[in-house]
């Protein structure tokens, strides 16, 4: 496989055109890549370009050889809705969605989060998630770059609209994942923090429409929880 690089404007077939400097950067200095070598290039929208290295260094540039749409994206719109996690938990949890073709990242903070962001610091790590998606997407060949929202309070996130259906994963009191029909609808998916959701949670996502979910008897971590659940969704209903 030639090495794949995020390029968010792509001009058309046949154009050459000056290398992001993250791009160049990455080609020259980290993989060690040559003028005249080919690369692949994806804008984050679906579309993808076949690509020749013109020259490196100061100047960095490269010439389209061929552009065309390519479709990698999961049959099912699934938003991981994640309690905010510690460590770098966060950042795997990115990186194993977007491999896994989860739609959307939606970072929430819930009462027993152990961590706690706001402001600069928020917005900084958010920045952070957004980067490893675009590694992640490099690595696994999607095209569409999967966005990680800002960080939003649980009660917020529920106030708001979400057009579609939206599951809680409880593992006490849940229905079986494979008990469920295919969803016909986008999916957000909640996973809790570390120490589970809370009661008042529990019954504000209840009261707010959300379906209890388990996904068996036994208790997952949070940073396997959704990965788990979207890989079982695939298996189920999606291109597994």
């Amino acid at each position: 496989m030639h090495a794949r690089f995020f390029c968010p404007e792509l001009p058309a077939a046949g154009h050459e055109f000056t290398l992001p400097p993250e791009v160049a950067h990455h080609a020259d200095r980290v993989l060690r890549l040559r003028a005249g070598e080919q690369v692949t290039l994806f804008d984050g929208a679906g579309n993808e370009a076949e690509a020749t290295l013109l020259q490196l260094g100061r100047d960095p540039r490269a010439r389209i050889d061929a552009l065309h749409e390519t479709d990698r994206e999961a049959p099912l719109k699934v938003t991981l809705v994640q309690a905010l996690a510690t460590g770098d938990k966060m950042d795997w949890i990115v990186q194993k969605a977007v491999e896994l073709g989860i739609a959307a990242v939606q970072p929430v903070a819930a009462e027993r989060s152990v961590l706690r962001l706001d402001g600069a610091r928020a917005e900084k790590r958010v920045e952070h998630w957004q980067q490893v998606a675009v590694s992640a997407c490099e690595q696994s060949g999607r095209n569409c770059l999967m966005p990680v929202a800002s960080i939003r309070a649980l009660p917020q996130w529920l106030a708001e609209p979400f057009a579609g259906e939206r599951w809680v994963l409880a593992p006490e009191g849940g229905e079986r994942l494979s008990k469920l029909g295919a969803p016909t609808q986008p999916v957000a998916l909640m996973i809790g923090p570390e120490g589970g959701w809370s009661d008042r949670e529990l019954g504000a996502a209840k009261a707010a429409g959300c379906r209890p979910v388990a996904l068996g008897p036994r208790i997952l971590r949070t940073e396997t929880a959704g990965i788990a659940a979207m890989a079982a969704m695939l298996a189920l209903w999606g291109d597994y």
